[in-house]
């Protein structure tokens, strides 16, 4: 515990950039030495781990910390709804057309696909190689997030950490809602036409709502003009298969956007709601815009804003290489990787109010200030230079670790551990599920 008057704990700027080096530098070497990757990364982790909870009792800023967590755990539960509505959402748009089409539809035209084989032909083929390298995936920008998160217990970044990180959570949670609206008014290709039939299990047809409005006019031209004349669904419906119904409970309304299989059509057998819909492991559609780069442009942003310099460069050009991958790879097209650059930009500038790289120490204490100016007042109307000197002295010593653990110093540092605990559980929770990309 720090001793009245005794210097604070040295705080250590550089330190981030530091970190986020070694860890991407270590991350890589699973593609050209994973013997040395399985050896390193637990240590790596480790440190890191370690460095945060040895560093957590001497941090000067508890209190703003403490002020921000109701918003840090709204932000939560905000952004996993959105996640869950986000993963209904794409199970159904490949589910409701069924299997076949995404087949048979090919690709859409797209102009990014046809530069990126340009210049395979063009560039030499070292800079080839570093383009299809795996440098960064979807976990490592996670992660790169957290590092920036609990950077503010080493003054690399302005504290609260966790405004920071309610911010980007609530900011997710508001793409991912307009993300669904997005792809799901207009259903699209896959880049991968295979992808559904490698990845989904639902019926081959198409679903009853497709069958009525959209098939009979697919691809005949005089029908889609007269239902156009029409403005109303006409044609006759074929010849298609029954739905399998099955029993889920309340969950019962799940049955029409998952479109679960007959369990005498698969080798699993009988299979719940969540079962459903875990399995698919993600979309196969085109999924405007793209999810990847949304969370790699949130965590560039919030590094710019927060940890300005070469790093934040850095990780901007880890951005680029990423988006051409995406594009190259067929993960999405090109006009995705676009918007989710620009929708990534725009919604974290409008969630400035939630957290911003401004002095918020200060800005504590000019509230303080304003709690007792009132009593400022009034002592100097009495001639009391000893109480307006105590009172000015208790506002200077805010964000200050005082020298006897007081309840409230017990209460913020337990609620520091605590806070350090599930952040540190929630991020790995997130690496491992986002591991694969």
């Amino acid at each position: 515990m720090k001793r009245e008057g005794a210097p604070m704990m040295p705080s250590y700027p550089r330190a981030l950039g530091l970190a986020a080096t070694c860890y991407i530098s270590v991350d890589y070497l699973a593609q050209i030495a994973p013997t040395v990757h399985e050896v390193l990364r637990p240590l790596l982790w480790g440190f890191f781990a370690i460095a945060a909870a040895a560093r957590a009792p001497y941090y000067g800023n508890w209190h703003l910390e403490l002020q921000y967590v109701g918003l840090f755990l709204g932000s939560l539960v905000f952004m996993l709804s959105a996640l869950c509505v986000e993963a209904l959402a794409v199970h159904f748009i490949t589910a409701v057309l069924g299997l076949d089409w995404h087949w048979e539809t090919a690709p859409l035209p797209d102009s990014g696909q046809w530069l990126v084989l340009l210049l395979n032909g063009q560039l030499p083929s070292p800079i080839v190689a570093f383009l299809r390298a795996p440098v960064i995936g979807l976990h490592h920008f996670l992660m790169l997030f957290l590092l920036l998160a609990f950077s503010v217990l080493y003054g690399c970044a302005e504290a609260p950490g966790l405004g920071i990180g309610a911010r980007y959570m609530f900011t997710m949670g508001v793409g991912r809602l307009i993300r669904v609206m997005t792809f799901a008014t207009t259903i699209l290709p896959s880049a991968r036409p295979w992808c559904a039939y490698s990845r989904f299990k639902t019926p081959n047809h198409p679903h009853p709502w497709a069958q009525k409005y959209y098939m009979p006019y697919a691809e005949n031209h005089e029908k889609i003009r007269e239902v156009i004349d029409r403005d109303m669904a006409f044609a006759k419906v074929s010849n298609y298969p029954p739905e399998y119904v099955p029993k889920w409970g309340l969950m019962q309304f799940f049955v029409n956007i998952l479109r679960p299989l007959d369990p005498s059509q698969t080798e699993n057998g009988s299979e719940n709601w969540f079962n459903t819909l875990k399995r698919a492991g993600g979309g196969c559609n085109d999924l405007i815009f793209s999810g990847h780069m949304f969370v790699a442009v949130l965590t560039a942003m919030a590094w710019t804003e927060a940890y300005p310099g070469w790093t934040s460069l850095f990780l901007w050009l880890l951005v680029a290489h990423s988006g051409q991958r995406e594009i190259r790879e067929r993960h999405h097209y090109s006009v995705d990787v676009v918007v989710g650059i620009y929708m990534g930009v725009l919604l974290w500038w409008t969630t400035s109010w939630i957290w911003s790289k401004q002095d918020q120490t200060q800005a504590f204490k000019l509230k303080q200030l304003a709690l007792v100016e009132g009593d400022i007042q009034k002592a100097a109307k009495e001639g009391d230079l000893d109480k307006i000197r105590s009172m000015l002295n208790k506002i200077s010593k805010v964000g200050k670790i005082q020298n006897t653990p007081t309840m409230s110093n017990i209460t913020s540092y337990v609620s520091g551990g605590i806070i350090i605990l599930i952040t540190l559980s929630l991020g790995l929770l997130l690496l491992s599920w986002t591991a694969n990309g």
